[in-house]
């Protein structure tokens, strides 16, 4: 949340969240528990829903205004990334799935498909291995007989 300021005592803050709404001046909503710092800053912590004006929308936790913990991040597109997130990012275990329905599911580091993990393509397909980033070298073909 942007650093907006309260009148009042520095003596404000909160250590237990707040619940509410706040609409942002670009038209992003955000929906769920904040914290206010000892500045007066409101912060998104806990459990929240952020939505953009394009269509974008984040549901899952929060901590110092960031993607932190178990989300879920939904795009106008139709992808969707479900899992861990570090300070907004995709990191450690999630899935991710594509407009067209095939999805990588495993390790991510810093947004990208990092590690063990399964893509599974349109036709149901499933290939496992260790991913590195854009290239996959040696991945496994899975038959399930």
């Amino acid at each position: 949340m942007p650093a907006e300021k309260k009148k009042g005592d520095k003596n404000d803050a909160t250590s237990e969240p707040l619940r509410g709404i706040y609409m942002f001046p670009n038209g992003d909503k955000y929906d769920g528990e904040y914290t206010k710092t000892a500045e007066g800053i409101l912060e998104r912590n806990g459990q929240g829903s952020h939505y953009t004006k394009e269509g974008t929308a984040f549901h899952g936790m929060w901590q110092s205004d960031k993607m932190n913990g178990e989300g879920r991040l939904e795009h106008p597109s139709g992808a969707v990334y479900t899992g861990e997130f570090v300070n907004n990012s995709f990191h450690g275990r999630g899935k991710y799935t594509w407009p067209n329905g095939s999805f990588y599911e495993g390790t991510f580091v810093e947004n990208r498909m990092e590690g063990d993990g399964e893509f599974t393509d349109t036709d149901n397909q499933i290939w496992n291995g260790t991913f590195r980033y854009k290239a996959a070298p040696g991945l496994r073909f899975k038959l399930d007989l």
